[in-house]
């Protein structure tokens, strides 16, 4: 559905021309509201929306042209039309000062004001085009900007590349900072809607008492504050894009009607009665345990089910290995651009102290770190002195000693052990000597087990900050 034009809002005290307008428009499918009095349209104008103004000159009360300074004043965006059976070049002229956009003369032609209302029609869907436009300039996603050379990052690409080009309805999981977002945005930027709106929705920033009426819009009066009707987000991304964020944080009704809604596409706003449809790409995501959510009755199983069409799990950074330094060079460089900085990388020890982290927060913490530590530095290298000691973020960490339902015995013990050596390495400011001395290693034992865990180590290579 495209979205409709709002109506037309006639102001005139005769109530015979204000009937006479209504039907004539009507017939050429206009909605149409009627004012007697200028007053009485200036209340109209602060609670219900109107594509644009048709008013005669001489009104009970507020003149016509009092009318249009005061709409002009307040309501600049909405064009307005002047009729009066009074017509002078001079009256014509006050009527264009005073805000009117065109001016006809009774008797009229029904062309001619047909042809006035096309005008502003077609001008309200170029402004509605134009916000949009301006909307998702900034929306653009693509590929280049989901950083990472890993092979679960290579994987994530070409899985977008392909699943892009459908309507699919997709899932997205992962951790809080994994990237959730940037998938959905490159989705719907590299699909064939790409030229539609793209629609983001947060469902657990917005209270569950008004979740309902953000997504699928209320009618005037359906509930307290409902001043007058307002538009779903879905209806706003017809023929486009909705990302659903944080979705197993909607409550329980909200998901029965977004399971009907993705039957067929159609819903029916908060206090209305007439059912209405779109045609949308849904992408859904959460960082939630999406598997536990529906074992606690938290989530519904069939509403998973007709999102989970395409799964897409997004892996925790400290999974992704040196993509930290390709993503910190990335951060580093937009920083540096933005605070007209110098520092142009990281030392050998500022890289290490990088992949020794566990980063809980993903690249989104990483991303913070990077900012603090340009901020922070004055030499032409990011030390590790101006890197965070971690200790609040480590204090964060979930427990990971026990193995996970789908890891292996050996695969929990590797992890455990590699995480006992970063966080040793650490303490020891990633003295390989000092960290053996630790654990009771030999340095020759100490590095053989880094080998084994793939735990690089970039001092490590004959340089004087790995022999001490």
């Amino acid at each position: 559905m495209s979205l409709p034009l709002p109506p037309v809002l006639v102001v005139d005290d005769e109530k015979n021309m204000r009937r006479s307008l209504q039907i004539m428009l009507g017939d050429e499918g206009y909605a149409v509201r009627a004012a007697e009095s200028a007053e009485e349209a200036l209340r109209l104008l602060a609670t219900e929306d109107f594509f644009m103004v048709i008013t005669d000159a001489r009104l009970g009360g507020m003149t016509g042209y009092e009318f249009l300074t005061k709409l002009k004043n307040q309501w600049p965006e909405i064009p307005a039309l002047m009729i009066t059976a009074f017509a002078t070049p001079k009256l014509a002229v006050e009527a264009i000062k005073a805000g009117a956009l065109d001016y006809l003369a009774k008797p009229f032609e029904p062309e001619e004001l047909f042809h006035a209302i096309a005008r502003c029609a077609e001008r309200y869907r170029l402004l509605r085009e134009n916000a949009a436009l301006r909307s998702r300039a900034g929306e653009i996603i693509g590929l280049e900007q989901i950083v990472g050379e890993s092979a679960k990052l290579r994987e994530l690409r070409q899985l977008i590349r392909t699943v892009a080009a459908t309507d699919a309805r997709v899932l997205v999981l992962g951790e809080s900072g994994t990237g959730k977002e940037l998938v959905a945005g490159a989705l719907h930027s590299l699909s064939n809607r790409r030229n539609e709106h793209y629609v983001r929705i947060n469902c657990a920033a917005i209270p569950e008492a008004l979740l309902e009426s953000e997504l699928f819009g209320h009618e005037k009066g359906s509930f307290t504050g409902a001043v007058k009707q307002k538009l779903g987000r879905v209806e706003e991304a017809d023929k486009g894009t909705i990302f659903l964020d944080e979705i197993a944080d909607m409550g329980k009704p909200l998901q029965a009607k977004l399971l009907r809604f993705l039957e067929d596409g159609t819903f029916t706003r908060v206090g209305g009665t007439e059912e209405l449809r779109v045609n949308v790409r849904l992408i859904a995501a959460t960082n939630r345990d999406i598997a536990q959510a529906i074992t606690t009755g938290d989530f519904r199983e069939d509403l998973f089910h007709r999102l989970n069409v395409v799964q897409f799990n997004l892996p925790p950074l400290r999974e992704r290995g040196e993509d930290v330094l390709l993503l910190a060079e990335h951060f580093l460089k937009n920083f540096r651009a933005k605070m007209n900085k110098t520092v142009n990388g990281f030392t050998p020890a500022a890289r290490q102290k990088l992949l020794a982290q566990r980063w809980p927060g993903n690249v989104r913490e990483l991303r913070n770190v990077i900012e603090r530590a340009l901020i922070l530095e004055t030499s032409r290298e990011i030390q590790p002195a101006v890197l965070p000691d971690f200790a609040v973020e480590s204090r964060l960490q979930k427990p990971t000693s026990a193995a996970t339902p789908d890891e292996s015995l050996d695969d929990a013990l590797g992890r455990h052990e590699r995480e006992i050596i970063q966080t040793t390495l650490e303490q020891n400011n990633f003295s390989l000597t000092r960290t053996a001395e630790r654990l009771k290693l030999s340095r020759h034992s100490l590095r053989y087990r880094m080998q084994r865990l793939n735990l690089k180590f970039e001092g490590d290579h004959g340089s004087p900050s790995a022999a001490d």
